[in-house]
């Protein structure tokens, strides 16, 4: 906390600065002003919790003081001190709620006990001011979630809602939903969410406009920007590029606004058009603002289109071993979906999980080893993709690492693509023994061993550590995964001794790995 004294006299501002531990107080800074005006003045400057004050100074009184602060900080807690036994002072003080009154000459006991004493005063406004500020920030976004349905049935609802907030809506009111979708689930915590708000709002302020805030699903927060003018578009961006400032820190995220809408019976019309244009977000880069103005502005790729056989001109490239064609194929998905907002997510998700689909039957057709469980992966791996770009990067990803093992992979003994296959999609069970497959290949078990030794230069259980370990490393690069999980999910029920495996093989525990990757 800060304190500041008031006083004319130099001698009891030192006094009263040196003859006190402030900091056992708790209070980290002690301010000095010489009479009332540099009071006022160094008080509007660094809002001192606690106001130490003579009554009587030049230019202007302690009382006068304090009543001008009394709107600039209503909370701070003032203390009276003065050597005349003056009863309107008094009575002055006691109506601006003075916490003490200390006459001159100062006891140094008697300030400790008042500070303390205005240290407990301070602090209960500040708990009664949390709670009433928690509740209002409670309705508001009832009646936020509220304007995010058709008006109707919910009519009586929000009208008492806006009643109970105070709020100055009326017919001409303008409301622009602005709504931002998080990459990950939005988990900051309660008071960085409401300083976002708070901030928010006070740049809404200078643009005479205000906002209320619902949280839906975790990862869409709703702003309803209201005011008596219909924003500009000008305005738009500021508020647009201002919101999203917020987010920043928190990584990925679109930002889209929506129609402006007139009156509070029409405020879902706005999000409606909000989420509409968040749909098309999608296709455009992340931490990009859309609203309706700038996509009318926007071409959307005109004379790109897609032939309608490009799944099987992909396949056919990629068992061709073709890379040229499928680099041309790639070229043109990214020239027709790249903000391209007449279409769908879907749309440009069905496509890809085919095309993906693709590489993994391209492999195994021509007995490429690929990723374990790729098939099934995929739809994990796009589930991750938060936009167009996240998509297109992945099939890039594959189609060239499909390429690449089709360069370095030699034609191998049918039955050692068997085995390999085998072990892509049973490696995560502990009890995968050479008993289990060997009777896959329908061989037997000493003879698989030998075989396998002879073909590829490996025991077969140095090559299941082996896929094993590099599959692990693989989910050490993905946050998402905790270490204690990722020993079970490659085979492993003992996670010390898989962490002992895992470093006799890679030179690092887990923990460690993990570390270096992700710097």
């Amino acid at each position: 906390m800060k304190l500041l004294i008031v006083d004319d006299e130099e001698l009891t501002r030192t006094g009263v600065v040196s003859s006190i531990d402030w900091a056992s107080l708790g209070i980290s800074q002690v301010l000095e002003a010489d009479d009332g005006l540099h009071g006022l003045e160094t008080a509007r400057r660094f809002k001192p919790e606690i106001i130490l004050c003579d009554v009587r100074m030049p230019r202007m009184d302690g009382i006068t003081m304090l009543e001008r602060l009394e709107t600039i900080l209503p909370d701070s807690v003032p203390i009276f001190m003065s050597g005349y036994s003056d009863k309107e002072y008094l009575k002055a003080a006691i109506k601006l709620k003075a916490v003490n009154y200390i006459e001159k000459p100062l006891n140094p006991q008697e300030i400790r006990d008042a500070v303390l004493e205005a240290k407990d005063l301070y602090l209960e406004k500040q708990r009664l001011h949390h709670g009433e500020t928690l509740h209002s920030m409670e309705t508001a976004s009832r009646l936020a979630l509220q304007l995010t349905v058709p008006f109707g049935a919910n009519k009586e609802i929000i009208e008492h809602l806006w009643g109970e907030l105070s709020l100055n809506w009326n017919a001409g009111t303008c409301f622009t939903t602005f709504i931002v979708q998080m990459d990950t689930a939005s988990d900051s915590d309660e008071p960085l969410k409401r300083e976002h708000l708070h901030k928010f709002q006070d740049f809404l302020a200078g643009l005479h406009m205000n906002c209320i805030y619902v949280e839906k699903r975790l990862r869409y927060l709703v702003y309803f920007v209201y005011g008596q003018n219909r924003p500009s578009s000008s305005v738009l961006e500021r508020i647009g590029h201002f919101l999203g400032s917020q987010y920043e820190a928190a990584g990925k995220y679109f930002l889209a606004a929506g129609e402006t809408a007139v009156g509070v019976h029409r405020a879902c019309r706005s999000y409606a058009s909000a989420v509409i244009l968040l749909q098309s977000s999608f296709f455009f880069p992340c931490n990009f603002f859309l609203y309706g103005e700038l996509l009318e502005s926007l071409p959307n790729n005109p004379g790109v289109s897609l032939p309608s056989s490009l799944e099987s001109d992909f396949r056919e490239a990629l068992t061709a071993k073709d890379r040229s064609s499928c680099s041309e194929i790639l070229k043109l998905l990214e020239a027709y979906f790249y903000k391209n907002h007449s279409l769908l997510q879907n749309q440009a998700k069905d496509l890809y999980y085919k095309l993906l689909l693709s590489i993994e039957s391209a492999r195994k057709q021509l007995k490429i080893p690929g990723p374990s469980k790729e098939q099934e992966n995929i739809v994990d791996v796009m589930v991750g993709c938060f936009s167009f770009l996240d998509l297109h990067q992945i099939l890039k990803e594959r189609t060239e690492d499909f390429f690449k093992s089709a360069e370095e992979t030699r034609q191998e003994h049918p039955t050692i693509f068997l085995i390999k296959e085998y072990i892509s999609q049973n490696y995560m069970h502990e009890t995968l023994s050479v008993k289990d497959i060997s009777s896959h290949v329908f061989l037997s078990a000493s003879y698989v061993c030998t075989f396998f030794k002879n073909e590829t230069g490996q025991t077969l259980n140095q090559y299941l550590t082996e896929y094993r370990m590099e599959r692990a490393k693989q989910l050490l690069e993905d946050p998402r995964y905790k270490i204690s999980d990722i020993s079970s999910k490659v085979g492993y029920s003992d996670g010390n001794y898989f962490g002992k495996s895992f470093k006799k093989y890679s030179g690092l525990s887990p923990s460690e790995y993990r570390e270096k990757m992700t710097q």
